[in-house]
């Protein structure tokens, strides 16, 4: 046992970042190592007449590797930070920047990191070490260590993640929270503002408010999302019909790449910067702030949020909905939120709606396009911009301006969403096969968010979000729950994959195309080592971008050809024979 013992210890001090295995194979057990994806060999083989259900031996093996992998952590931690050190310019204590799993820091940004804590269940890796950066120095840094200790980066800027790719890896991984880097300049003379990634989107607007009441930007609607995550996936809110996606809005970008250097739109070039406006920049290095430009809103606006139910017409209202929705004047935007009453055992459509408008222009302009809701002046109630900013939010009127400040999402659950594109208005038979599967579960959400406007007259390939032109609507299903316990997750996971199956014939085709945004693994994912081929990434990748996934991979190939920054849904490299091709 002390030979073995010797041996492993010998196999690790040459290589730090080792796996160990027990393996079977024709001559027996052995126990193997591992660097990565590449096994350095067998460093003790068993013979096959030993039997490992010996409780001794079994014991001893089990407790000897545990201590080893607790010895690598803790020696891997150690280089790191000794590489930091190395490497970066001080902007702040080491202590301020850098958490270990024993620091009291450490578990308050991991957990205030994780939004959907579902996936939690089917991983229980962590972090061996969380960054917080106070400047980009620190980042290139941490980029070149990560690259010496062969760790990947999960990089944070508001940990809305769907599916928790933000704080959650199988491989060893460092989180890079960039939670000091939120700052904000507004500029309202040439209508932009300078954002750092690791603002959200709530401070974003408030910063913009204080200085003008007229402006506004067009992104999310939920104030606690992150910028950075939210922007280069495309990000759309209230004044998409009018002013497109926040992707779309995007003047510059300060990106640190796979060789730390930091790169500006000039520098990067326009094909990197047209990927990181919708294509995930995650794919391609870490986003540290993102140019702006600034939109225009009137001094006044209308908001409305009509209830209906299943004995009022809901079915005939929707139905109705989806015919006008895409086709009204660009500056009203009214989404349907379908959810399930629980106790009252019926379907209600909430309306909910943003005019850029007075009442007085309000009304008349419903009653000639969408008369069967109904509407009347007593339903209207007008605002600030910013004041609808925190109506969509769900605070009531008055809640102070400063709630945007607040980057903790009140309502945290567990949930599972998913996504679709509707080209068809869907008939009302099959509409109401949705309130059926609805009335059979608990905490259920179909939010339809309207196209048209501003967005048909964007090029599908203008940046890498393709959803423009033809689409009448997004549907964004969600159910949550409280128990998270495994059985009771596969429940509710069972029931909306179930419900994303019975809507396939109602919803776009060849692909069925989903948002990026609405991250759902379900789709397909990445292999969990270095190597993803293009066919295999094409399976979700085409879903979310169409035909723009190959520009996306061949873009990945020139900044990142290693796959250096890499999870489950990052785009992958061409393989070699593409590479020589280029994009036309």
């Amino acid at each position: 046992m002390l030979k073995l013992k010797r041996q492993l210890l010998s196999f690790y001090h040459k290589r730090p970042l080792l796996s160990f295995y027990l393996m079977y194979s024709s001559i027996g057990w052995s126990i193997s190592c591992f660097h990565g994806s590449v096994c350095f060999g067998i460093i003790k083989s068993i013979p096959p007449g030993l039997k490992l259900t010996e409780m001794g031996f079994t014991l001893t093996v089990f407790l000897l590797l545990l201590w080893v992998s607790s010895s690598t952590s803790e020696t891997i931690n150690d280089h790191f930070i000794q590489c930091m050190t190395i490497h970066s310019t001080p902007h702040a204590n080491s202590t301020q920047i850098i958490h270990q799993p024993n620091s009291s820091f450490y578990s308050h940004f991991l957990q205030s990191s994780q939004q959907n804590s579902r996936r939690l269940n089917l991983s229980t890796s962590k972090p061996l070490l969380i960054l917080t950066p106070f400047h980009e120095s620190e980042i290139q840094a941490a980029i070149l260590c990560c690259k010496k200790q062969v760790l990947q980066i999960r990089t944070l800027s508001g940990g809305h993640d769907y599916e928790g790719l933000s704080y959650l890896s199988q491989a060893p991984f460092i989180i890079i929270d960039l939670i000091h880097l939120r700052t904000i300049s507004i500029n309202i003379e040439d209508e932009t503002a300078w954002v750092q990634a690791g603002a959200t989107l709530g401070e974003l607007y408030y910063s913009i408010s204080i200085k003008s009441r007229v402006h506004g930007f067009p992104a999310g609607i939920c104030p606690t999302v992150g910028v950075g995550g939210h922007f280069s996936g495309g990000g759309f809110g209230t004044l998409l019909r009018k002013y497109g996606l926040a992707a779309d809005n995007i003047l510059d970008a300060s990106l640190i790449d796979v060789n730390g250097r930091i790169l500006n739109r000039e520098s990067m070039g326009e094909d990197l910067f047209w990927a990181v406006k919708g294509g995930g920049g995650a794919s391609f290095g870490i986003i540290v702030s993102w140019e702006i430009k600034l939109v225009q809103v009137p001094p006044t606006v209308t908001v409305f949020s009509i209830d209906k139910t299943l004995e009022q017409g809901l079915t005939k209202l929707v139905h109705r909905w989806q015919y006008v929705a895409d086709r009204l004047h660009e500056d009203l935007f009214i989404r349907v939120i379908i959810q399930n009453l629980g106790k009252k055992k019926t379907i209600q459509a909430s309306f909910n709606s943003l005019f850029l408008g007075g009442v007085d222009k309000l009304i008349p302009l419903m009653g000639k396009s969408f008369p069967q809701l109904g509407l009347q002046a007593g339903d209207c109630t007008e605002m600030t911009w910013i004041e609808s900013v925190l109506y969509f939010a769900g605070f009531p009127r008055g809640t102070p301006l400063e709630i945007l400040l607040n980057r903790t999402h009140p309502d945290r659950s567990f949930f599972k969403a998913k996504s679709d594109y509707v080209k068809e208005a869907i008939p009302e038979a099959g509409l109401e096969g949705v309130w059926e599967r609805f009335l059979k579960e608990e905490i259920v959400f179909m939010i339809m968010d309207p196209y048209g406007g501003r967005m048909n007259e964007i090029s599908e390939y203008e940046i890498p979000f393709p959803h423009r032109k033809g689409n009448l609507y997004n549907i964004q299903y969600l159910v949550k729950w409280e128990d998270n316990e495994a059985k009771i997750s596969n429940e509710h996971l069972h029931w909306i994959r179930m419900l994303y199956k019975y809507m396939r014939p109602y919803v776009s085709k060849s692909p069925r195309a989903a948002y990026f945004n609405y991250r759902d693994l379900d789709l397909g994912s990445n292999n969990q080592d270095n190597y993803t081929s293009y066919s295999q990434g094409w399976s979700w990748g085409r879903k979310y971008f169409k035909g723009n996934f190959f520009r996306l991979a061949w873009v990945k190939t020139k900044v990142d050809p290693t796959n250096f920054f890499r999870n489950e849904q990052t785009i992958p490299p061409l393989p070699g024979w593409r590479i020589r091709r280029r994009y036309d």
